[in-house]
């Protein structure tokens, strides 16, 4: 058949909070932080610093805490996102009511990155010690110095109970 330029352009599929998306992209290599924001329209995952050293464009990829910035948009075909915006329908998730509590954001520019990790990390580790909330939030980067409140908030959270 004739083939026009453009028209084989691969499709990505995969789901973002839960919506799903069918995204054309020229360069499967895009890191899934430009689509999020740029195609998918949601900005609350931000820029840090591109390498995938300071978190703050932390997602869930299948409920795991991975690195938007790094990560090619062709790695999460058929897969599941979700981003700050979808932690909770009303912004209501006990970790978000906790960093409200203890005043956690100074700038606020890592915070949705922090708040991925600890989400995903308590996933896993429902009651963590001390040391374990400091090595899982070790690799977020806070220009601010907010890791006190950081880690205050997560011991909060740790004791709100979601109301029934």
């Amino acid at each position: 058949g004739h083939c026009q330029s453009g028209s084989d352009m691969p499709q990505i599929k995969f789901d973002v909070n839960r919506r799903q998306y069918e995204i054309d992209v020229d360069d499967p290599t895009m890191p899934l932080l430009w689509v999020i924001r740029d195609f998918v329209g949601l900005t609350g995952t931000k820029y840090g610093c591109g390498i995938g050293q300071c978190g703050a464009c932390t997602v869930h990829l299948d409920g795991a805490a991975v690195r938007s910035c790094s990560l090619p948009v062709s790695a999460v075909a058929g897969r599941s996102v979700m981003t700050i915006e979808g932690l909770s329908p009303d912004g209501r998730h006990p970790l978000q009511l906790a960093w409200q509590e203890g005043d956690v954001p100074q700038c606020g520019y890592c915070q949705a990155g922090q708040l991925m990790t600890a989400a995903a990390f308590l996933q896993q580790n429902p009651s963590p010690s001390d040391q374990e909330i400091t090595t899982a939030m070790s690799g977020n980067l806070c220009r601010c110095g907010t890791y006190p409140r950081i880690h205050r908030a997560i011991k909060r959270a740790l004791t709100n109970k979601p109301s029934t």
